[in-house]
C-alpha cells in the first residue's frame, strides 16, 4: 500500500481572532480536517502539522502567544511536525520535502489555514517538486481580503485558488472523495 501523507497546514488559534473581524468562509473546514485526521490514521497514513510561528512582534501566530498554539480539533501526535515563518511547508523545519522522501513518500494531501496563502503556496511547490497532490479544498478557510479599494470575497479567493491548482499543480478533491479513496486502498 503506498502512504500518502496528509499535510495539516496552520490550523492554530490566532486565525478564530480573524473569524471576529468578519467574512470568513467555509464554517466546516475544521471539522473536516479533523474527519481526514481520523481517516487517515484510521488507514496508517502519515499524517504531518505544519504550525506558523511568525517573526512578527505583533503577530498572534508568534510563538509564545496563545494564538499560536493549535485549534482543540488537532490532536494526537503527528508522524512529522514542520514549524514555519513563511508561507510554505517546504521552507519550514525540518525540511518536509526531504523527510518525505526519506519516508518514500510521493503522495501528498493539503487542507488547513489559509486556503490562498500558506494551503494554496505549499500545493504550488508540492506540485512543482513532483508530488502526486490532492488539495482538499472544504478541509481550508480563508478570509476576504482588500486591496486598492478592491475588495474579494473568502468564498472567491477560495474558488480562485481551486481555479490556480486545478491539473496544473493538484487535484481539487472534497473532504469526502479524500476519506473514501483513504479508505478504498
Amino acid at each position: 500500500m503506498s502512504k500518502r501523507a496528509l499535510i495539516v497546514i496552520d490550523v492554530q488559534k490566532g486565525f478564530s481572532e480573524f473569524d471576529l473581524k468578519g467574512e470568513r468562509n467555509n464554517p466546516s473546514c475544521e471539522e473536516n480536517v479533523a474527519k481526514l485526521i481520523a481517516a487517515f490514521r484510521a488507514n496508517a497514513q502519515t499524517i504531518v502539522f505544519v504550525k506558523h510561528n511568525s517573526k512578527s512582534e505583533t503577530s498572534v501566530l508568534r510563538p509564545g502567544q496563545p494564538g499560536n498554539d493549535f485549534k482543540d480539533i488537532i490532536t494526537g501526535e503527528p508522524d512529522l511536525l514542520v514549524t514555519k515563518s513563511v508561507n510554505s511547508a517546504f521552507y519550514g523545519s525540518p525540511d518536509l520535502h526531504q523527510w518525505l522522501t526519506e519516508n518514500n513518500i510521493a503522495q501528498v494531501a493539503i487542507c488547513g489555514i489559509q486556503t490562498n496563502m500558506c494551503c494554496e503556496t505549499t500545493a504550488r511547490m508540492a506540485g512543482n517538486l513532483g508530488l502526486d497532490t490532492w488539495f482538499v479544498l472544504d478541509a481550508t478557510h480563508t478570509f476576504a481580503k482588500q486591496f486598492n479599494g478592491v475588495k474579494i470575497s473568502a468564498e472567491d479567493l477560495a474558488q480562485t485558488t481551486a481555479v490556480n491548482l486545478a491539473g496544473e499543480f493538484a487535484e481539487v478533491i472534497t473532504t469526502v472523495s479524500a476519506i473514501e479513496r483513504i479508505n478504498s486502498k
